[in-house]
């Protein structure tokens, strides 16, 4: 529905506003007779109400681990069967079975198809289908990682099978296809260690480097393996050399497709120029060249193929001439974009699509951030009318400095846009009775969170409490 067919008072502002710095960013305040307090004590945080148990076990047993556990109980109950002799097919093709697990898990983290999938849902089920079935849909695609884990400890599952029937017939296989399967094991095993939360929240550059070069070690070994399993012949205890032959395989093309899904995103990457603006010594704004739509996520690093770091992406369209990244200090890379900030970066040309991709899919909405997640909400609101941005956070302009100020002051009109200077109001603001508020008087059907643990956890508790429909920031489990 365009914009101008909402009743006059559905524009309504949410909260009258004020001015504030130089820009003229708006802020907007929750009572208008009561003006903003200046210098007011800070008032002591008012104790966290705790959530029921069956909330708790709902946000805990989200979408990604419902994936997780389907997809891994299919593979398990069929690896049981094939095991005690009762799926003869997969007994004989286990290793069939182990590659096409990876081939579905690298594809569920591919970039294209990333966003083909996110284009097909945003395109055909946009506003007309039923809420339930919209959050249904924006769910799934935010936590298609399940399926990824899922089907990756799955296939180490089978490659296990597949090693111990090699082994088992130690007597007719040759010692080269017992000992790649072994080590396809090792390199595949270690690629998933690398991959486990701890190792990927805590300490990103070793499940950068591990996970990838490690798993591109595995995969060589897999073409290894798979070439070598295919053309030795038990019955004749010889090898087969004919390329007939070995294309005939299943599990060949398996590989063939892992290899395709891996490759592909990378074909697209490019040094590029960028301008880097420091507004303060906490954060760094990455300026690229052309415009992007809204809900994507980009890769940035100093080094063609190590330690890939992704960012939100904010952008006025596809038409704008330049789009950004807030990069705040974290570790080591974003410190040294504010130390030694470069001249080029190496980047993904194909960006991938975020939850906030799936923003189209609803009437109304609202996004809420803090701190350096602006990045990831501006092009919603920037973009779209009818989504409101809420952010509970000090020094909006001497944080992030009149590029990103100014772009909210010029496509955010005020009735839309709460920002919450907490040095100048007194402290943190209730920020579940902001939401509440926001929420009933936009009409919203659904609102993002990016934030850091803690607050991505205390909203994401609140909402589901007060029924409102939310998403909060993952971390890949």
């Amino acid at each position: 529905m365009p914009r101008a067919a909402y009743p006059k008072d559905d524009k309504k502002d949410l909260f009258p506003n004020e001015k504030s710095g130089d820009v003229g960013v708006a802020i907007t305040e929750l009572k208008k007779d009561t003006p903003a307090p200046v210098n007011r004590p800070k008032a002591p945080p008012k104790p966290r109400k705790k959530a029921s148990k069956w909330i708790l076990w709902q946000l805990w047993f989200n979408t990604y681990r419902k994936l997780f556990t389907f997809t891994f109980s299919i593979n398990m109950i069929g690896l049981g069967l094939a095991a005690s002799g009762h799926w003869p097919y997969a007994l004989k093709y286990n290793g069939a079975m182990a590659v096409a697990n990876f081939n579905f898990a690298i594809l569920m983290r591919n970039e294209i198809f990333g966003r083909l999938l996110y284009l097909f849902v945003n395109t055909l089920f946009a506003k007309w289908t039923p809420l339930k079935f919209r959050l249904g849909c924006t769910s799934v695609l935010q936590h298609l990682g399940g399926i990824h884990s899922g089907c990756s400890v799955s296939g180490i599952a089978w490659l296990i099978l597949k090693v111990v029937m090699v082994f088992k017939h130690r007597s007719v296989e040759h010692v080269s296809v017992i000992t790649l399967g072994l080590l396809t094991n090792v390199a595949v095993f270690l690629t998933a260690c690398a991959a486990i939360p701890w190792v990927r929240n805590t300490h990103h550059n070793v499940f950068e480097r591990h996970h990838r070069f490690v798993g591109w070690t595995a995969l060589f070994l897999t073409w290894a393996f798979t070439i070598a399993n295919d053309l030795w012949d038990t019955d004749t205890q010889s090898w087969n050399l004919s390329g007939r032959h070995l294309v005939k395989q299943q599990d060949f093309w398996y590989v063939m497709g892992m290899t395709t899904f891996i490759t592909l995103p990378w074909i697209c990457t490019r040094r590029v120029e960028v301008d880097i603006e420091l507004p303060s010594p906490k954060v760094a704004i990455v300026r690229f060249k052309r415009g992007m739509q809204q809900g994507l996520l980009g890769r940035i690093s100093r080094s063609a193929v190590k330690e890939y770091h992704a960012f939100g992406i904010i952008s006025e369209g596809t038409h704008a001439k330049y789009h950004y990244m807030i990069c705040g200090v974290q570790g080591d890379f974003t410190r040294s974009l504010v130390n030694d900030p470069p001249k080029t970066l190496w980047t993904r040309e194909l960006k991938f699509a975020g939850v906030s991709n799936t923003s189209t899919l609803y009437r109304r909405g609202i996004r809420i951030c803090t701190g350096t997640g602006i990045g990831a909400a501006l092009s919603t609101c920037i973009q779209s009318p009818y989504w409101c941005v809420a952010r509970p956070r000090s020094d909006q302009e001497k944080t992030f400095g009149p590029t990103i100020s100014g772009l909210i002051h010029r496509h955010i009109e005020p009735e839309r846009l709460l920002l919450w200077d907490s040095k100048v109001r007194g402290g943190r603001p209730d920020t579940m009775k902001i939401l509440k508020e926001v929420y009933d008087s936009w009409q919203a059907e659904v609102i993002f969170i990016t934030s850091n643990y803690i607050g991505n956890s205390e909203m994401m508790e609140g909402c589901k409490a007060a029924g409102m429909h939310a998403f909060g920031t993952l971390w890949d489990f």
